[in-house]
């Protein structure tokens, strides 16, 4: 995990493979191919979306792509000009209700 002073912390896919690794008790030179197989072949299956697709993890969550509609009279904001912005894919991540439940809990301290 990189440590930033008041951002939140950010995980790579090296504390994932270490996290695997301590869980495991298998070397990096083990886990982390299983855990570049598994993002890629998320990836590949989001990217040949034709045009919308669901990956479904049961007690994690739910990855979707959608589709936006065309939006005609955007305005580009620094400009003020009207833009056409066209329909488009977005993801979209939907916690199952395991982790749903946990982060709907109240933080004990106030932010």
């Amino acid at each position: 995990m990189k440590n930033r002073a008041h951002i939140s912390p950010t995980y790579t896919k090296t504390d994932i493979i270490n996290r695997v690794m301590e869980t495991t008790n298998k070397r990096a030179v083990i886990a982390a191919p299983w855990v570049d197989h598994v993002l890629d072949a998320m990836r590949d299956i989001m990217m040949r979306a034709q045009p919308e697709c669901r990956i479904e993890i049961r007690d994690f969550g739910i990855f979707e792509v959608k589709l936006t509609k065309p939006k005609l009279k955007a305005r580009n904001p620094k400009s003020g000009e009207v833009v056409v912005v066209p329909r488009r894919r977005k993801t979209h991540f939907k916690p199952g209700k395991v982790l749903k439940k946990f982060l709907s809990q109240p933080l004990e301290s106030p932010l």
